[in-house]
Formats: structure tokens, C-alpha cells, sequence
């Protein structure tokens, strides 16, 4: 069944209105949704509402909505993903892939051996083709909340702003580290962490000093197992790592 995030705005008690042309294009001239077809609108608040279409006209889409219930598929474990910026298209597929898995939030992070270098570099055109991209991975994917997308921040910044938090906050590095399932079990020897946040290095890893600088601050640094995962893969078997170890994968 399709489905589509809405703002809150478009929900009035049993009713949806859709008016955004993008989406208004997509559902009637590319899908070719009818009235009397059923979707999913979700409003990124945790709720979906299972929706019989009433109106599919070129500007405006009504529908009514049949059930509403809280989305099933979201997980407990809020992981922020502090991912440094990548070449070209490797940062839009961690995107993708990382929403795919679970990820709560992306931070674009800048670091000694990142091609970007100032967040100048991300134009306002980038950052809207990455909003959309979030979300059509989240409505694939069956999610209930889109991942939020934060501005980009240098490393020290953003290892100051986890600390302050109190965040568990790991770091892999393939120069060493425990393994993550020994710092997760002994990071969960008091209560379960509702946030985790997870830094990744750009092309080329993270620099010693960086890696040195991050632990002042109470990150952890540690391996992702014996081989030596690229910068855009190593994010996300991060992040399955730490979702399936707090039950949040399944299995």
C-alpha cells in the first residue's frame, strides 16, 4: 500500500487534504491514484491513517480516514549517525540505506580528511535533494517518523554536543578499538541507552589526533570486526550492529 508523509495540517480529525503539487503530481499522474483507492498517510509523528481517497483532482486530494494506529516499525533505540561528508553520491546513499535501517537522525560532520571542508559547500539545492531522499527511503521502508536531517557541524562540535547530552557515543576506527558488541554489553551493565550516536569517518578514516580528541570528550573508539569497511558502509553495519543488539532488527 502506498504511503506518504503529510504535515499535521492536512489531517483535520477523519479528513486529509493533500495540496503540495509534488506530491499531488506523484499520486495522480504517476501512480494514477483513483478515488476509492486505499493508502497511508503519515503525519511524522509516530501515527499513520489508513486513508480511502474521495478526491483526486489536479490541485486538490481528499480523503477519509478509515483507522488510525501508531506505526509499528519504528525503533525504541534513537540513533544519531554523525556521518563525515562524503563524495558526490556516497552521502546520499548512506542516506538512503541508513534510513532504511533505523537511523533516527543524520549529522553531516566535518572532519580533517573531508572533501568538504565548510558547510558553505552544502547548497541549499543538496540539502532539499536530501530532505526528499530521507523521505522516500522512510515511506519505503515502512517508517513512521522521517529522520531528521541536522545542519553540518565540525567534529569537535559535534563531540562537545554528545557530551553534553550524557549520549553513549561510539567511534569506529579501523586503527583499533574494542569490539562494539564489548562496549555495547558493558555500556548496558546500568540501564539500556535510549540514544546512541555514532561517528564515521570520511574517505581515508578519521586522523589519530581527531580519534584522540574525540575520547577527551568520552567517545569510544571501536572495531567494527577484521576487515576494513568503506566510508559509506562502515555507518551502516554500525548501525545495524547497535539496533540488532537492542532488539530493535528483529530476530
Amino acid at each position: 500500500m502506498n504511503r506518504f508523509f503529510l504535515s499535521r495540517q492536512s489531517f483535520s480529525g477523519d479528513l486529509v487534504q493533500v495540496t503540495e503539487a509534488a506530491l499531488l503530481h506523484h499520486m495522480r499522474d504517476v501512480l494514477r491514484l483513483r478515488a476509492g483507492d486505499t493508502v497511508i498517510f503519515l503525519d511524522n509523528a509516530g501515527w499513520e491513517y489508513e486513508t480511502v481517497l474521495q478526491e483526486v483532482a489536479p490541485r486538490l486530494v481528499t480523503g477519509q480516514v478509515r483507522q488510525r494506529q501508531l506505526c509499528a516499525h519504528e525503533p525504541r533505540t534513537k540513533l544519531t549517525l554523525y556521518q563525515a561528508a562524503l563524495k558526490g553520491e556516497r552521502f546520499e546513499w548512506v542516506l538512503q540505506k541508513g534510513t532504511e535501517v533505523g537511523v533516527s537522525a543524520f549529522v553531516p560532520v566535518l572532519s580533517e580528511r573531508c572533501v568538504v571542508q565548510h558547510a558553505t559547500q552544502l547548497s541549499p539545492r543538496k540539502l532539499e535533494r536530501w530532505e526528499k531522499i530521507v523521505a522516500a527511503a522512510a515511506e519505503q521502508s515502512r517508517r513512521g517518523r522521517k529522520p531528521a536531517l541536522l545542519p553540518a557541524m565540525l567534529l569537535a562540535a559535534a563531540c562537545e554536543h554528545v557530551h553534553r547530552a550524557g549520549t553513549l557515543a561510539l567511534i569506529p576506527w579501523e586503527e583499533g578499538g574494542v569490539p562494539i558488541r564489548q562496549a555495547l554489553e558493558e555500556a548496558g551493565r546500568g540501564r539500556l541507552p535510549f540514544n546512541v550516536a555514532l561517528f564515521i569517518g570520511p574517505e581515508g578514516g578519521f586522523a589519530p589526533a581527531e580519534v584522540e580528541m574525540a575520547a577527551g570528550y568520552g567517545l569510544r573508539a571501536v572495531s567494527l570486526g577484521p576487515r576494513i569497511l568503506r566510508a559509506e558502509t562502515a555507518g551502516l553495519v554500525a548501525a545495524a550492529m547497535v539496533l540488532y543488539h537492542y532488539g530493535d532488527m528483529g530476530g
